[in-house]
């Protein structure tokens, strides 16, 4: 096998990156950066990108490549929200992709790896050109990770961080359409045997109706 430094011999240092992301090389990443000022490291970060759109996050959330994201995390100024050109994506969408692609024994895997992201800043609530937040495209059976995306979420509105009033409202529909269901199903247990069970099934929903007002 070729030394590290005749494999990329002739490449350009964007190439060298994106070649760093998706071998999970952090110590690649480093050696391309370390050279360079915050600012110029930050710039070439942010701004190369594949010949299908993808940014470099992308393209190491595609591979769940946990090793080399956490390094791209460390870097100052880099964006956790780009979008790539062919779906919309943000790396978020990427890594959720790559998970359910992925056989059931990873999933605890991809969800720390998702935990990471979102520690770090991902936003769980940006759509792509398909109107899907990442939450909506986790795989239904895999109700740990969505759990992870629900609670981040969850702290980000709490938090007031707010992107726009239509952010808001997709959000809530996650957890306020959850607990109007539970509220729905709730009221709807009553079965009509008897006058006291109606007596109380009548006490339950107004005063379930009192306090939504």
């Amino acid at each position: 096998m070729a030394p590290p430094e005749e494999e990329h011999e002739g490449a350009t240092p964007a190439e060298r990156l994106i070649e760093a992301c998706r071998r999970n090389n952090p110590d690649l990443l480093t050696s391309i950066l370390s050279p360079l000022p915050d600012s110029a490291a930050a710039d070439l970060l942010n701004k190369t990108t594949t010949v299908l759109g993808n940014h470099l996050y992308h393209e190491a959330a595609l591979r769940g490549n946990y090793e080399v994201i956490d390094a791209l995390l460390d870097q100052p100024g880099f964006e956790c929200d780009p979008v790539n050109r062919a779906d919309g994506d943000t790396p978020l969408h990427s890594a959720i992709r790559w998970i359910n692609s992925e056989p059931p024994a990873q999933r605890e895997f991809g969800s720390a790896l998702v935990e990471m992201m979102l520690e770090a800043g991902s936003s769980p609530r940006v759509k792509n050109k398909g109107g899907l937040t990442p939450l909506q495209l986790v795989d239904p059976r895999n109700e740990g990770l969505r759990e992870v995306i629900r609670r981040h979420e969850y702290a980000s509105l709490n938090a007031g961080d707010f992107v726009s009033a239509g952010d808001v409202s997709v959000s809530k529909g996650v957890g306020g359409k959850q607990q109007e269901r539970e509220e729905e199903e709730s009221e709807g247990e009553f079965s009509g045997s008897d006058e006291e069970e109606r007596a109380e099934w009548e006490r339950r929903r107004k005063a379930k109706k009192g306090g939504r007002r």
